[in-house]
């Protein structure tokens, strides 16, 4: 089993306040952290989605002493809607979206998050749909690579990196995670100490292209707010300031908008507590924003 720290659950069931009851949706649940967190604090029903079928059946097993009460489809996140709709339910009371990659897929063999370990070249979250990232990076212009790890990776020599790999691979195919970061590093200047890897850009740019993580987030949010009863609440929590700006974004045009749909509970994002990082330091860049259905 992978070791695995829902973050930030306190705060999480604070804004939720499931001890209401009612029906709550986690878009992504992930190995049922919060949904766990959700049900023992009240919750009457949890609907659960996610799009990692690894993910669902360790939170199905997770999950188990409350059945009866929980309810997991294998979908996008982006996807809620229709799996609301084929199960009848037309309002929440509450739903939380934990963005970005989880434990299990950069800590279980074989699925090519990190450069930890020298591995296929996956990357996908749902492993039965898209092409990995190896086969992406196979096939795509130069001016295409550069700009996708520049933009989702915020990497100042993404064209330097771009041009490495098209070149590697003119030679031999890129495969495997191990070969990626080496090409990575040789491509980046070195200037002594490095507080990162060199290749955490480009991996985290290329892990976001793979899986289309920024892909239609506003509209997913904006309509999960139509999903909120009056007075239930959504809390989002993002891992990079490229998601964080898209919510902080929509919440804020949602909140200004001539029906005033919304309103921002959090108008700076709350991050995790020293203790929280402490025991688990993968919380440390996490951010949550959270709003409340107005009518």
């Amino acid at each position: 089993m992978v070791a695995h720290e829902p973050v930030m659950v306190t705060e999480v069931v604070d804004f939720l306040r499931p001890q209401r009851g009612g029906v709550f949706l986690d878009c992504t649940v992930g190995l049922g952290g919060h949904a766990r967190a959700l049900l023992e604090a009240g919750a009457t029903r949890v609907v659960g989605v996610d799009r990692d079928r690894d993910a669902l059946a360790l939170a199905k097993a997770a999950l188990a002493p409350w059945s009866a009460r929980v309810d997991l489809a294998h979908a996008d996140y982006r996807d809620v809607a229709r799996v609301l709709d084929t199960r009848g339910i037309a309002a929440v009371d509450g739903a939380l979206a934990d963005l970005g990659v989880s434990s299990l897929q950069l800590d279980g063999e074989g699925r090519g998050f990190s450069f930890r370990r020298d591995e296929p070249l996956d990357m996908r979250m749902d492993r039965s749909a898209g092409p990995t990232a190896a086969e992406l990076v196979a096939i795509a212009p130069e001016t295409e690579l550069a700009d996708v790890i520049f933009r989702h990776g915020e990497e100042r020599h993404s064209r330097r990196i771009a041009r490495a790999i098209v070149d590697a691979r003119r030679r031999t195919p890129i495969v495997t995670t191990g070969a990626l970061a080496a090409i990575v590093r040789r491509a980046v200047p070195s200037r002594g100490y490095q507080r990162i890897d060199p290749a955490t850009r480009t991996f985290q740019a290329l892990r976001i292209w793979v899986n289309r993580e920024l892909e239609g987030l506003d509209r997913f949010l904006q309509e999960i707010v139509g999903r909120l009863r009056a007075g239930a609440r959504l809390v989002v929590i993002a891992f990079h300031s490229l998601e964080d700006r898209i919510v902080k974004r929509t919440f804020r045009a949602l909140e200004r908008s001539a029906d005033a749909v919304v309103r921002v509970l959090t108008k700076r994002p709350l991050v995790p507590r020293d203790e929280e990082i402490a025991t688990n330091p993968r919380a440390r860049s996490a951010k949550l924003r959270a709003a409340e259905r107005l009518a």
